[in-house]
């Protein structure tokens, strides 16, 4: 997986898996993740939550996942920001990879996530839209249910929802052994 890939031994690559935990776990857009402060990553009661900025300014909170939260921690201690609430939680960094005080652009991610794609044997077409997709369907697969991935994923309708669901995409020999003649 290409999470497992990145290598975590400079700021950068904390970075970036924690970006890409956001796009996984809590299907998060790229848009609305580049507009987060480090205060949108927050402590209610014992649970961690993510509050993202979506579309036509909603916002949408979700209940962090477990390595999300471990991801974001670990960059956030490397990064020593969480003392710093009203200032952007990704981060560009410079030419001698320093983190910045500039919030990335949603380009910055995609070049982000072309370049770990390439470096992990992923397809040219991976992008950050690949990550909520193969989410939403690893979370169907694994018994969730429409209405809840809806929920999840910010969506207005199940039927938009539906439309990143690919489980039925693969046939398999039971189904093909349903053929008789």
């Amino acid at each position: 997986m290409l999470i497992d890939s990145i290598k975590l031994d400079n700021i950068v690559g904390l970075r970036d898996r924690a970006i890409i935990a956001l796009m996984c776990y809590p299907f998060a857009r790229v848009s609305a993740m580049v507009k987060m402060d480090v205060k949108d990553y927050y402590q209610n009661g014992k649970r961690w939550w993510i509050r993202l900025h979506e579309k036509g300014g909603k916002r949408h909170e979700v209940p962090a996942h477990h390595n999300a939260e471990a991801y974001l921690d670990a960059y956030l201690e490397a990064a020593g920001i969480r003392a710093e609430p009203n200032t952007p939680l990704f981060r560009s960094v410079d030419q001698h990879k320093t983190i910045t005080p500039n919030p990335m652009a949603r380009t910055d991610v995609l070049r982000m996530v072309k370049r770990r794609a390439l470096a992990a044997g992923l397809p040219s077409s991976t992008c950050c839209h690949t990550f909520r997709a193969t989410a939403i369907t690893a979370y169907l697969e694994n018994g969730g249910t429409i209405e809840n991935a809806q929920a999840i994923a910010a969506h207005e309708s199940p039927r938009t929802t539906k439309l990143y669901d690919r489980t039925g995409d693969e046939i398999t020999l039971d189904e093909v052994e349903r053929i008789a003649i």
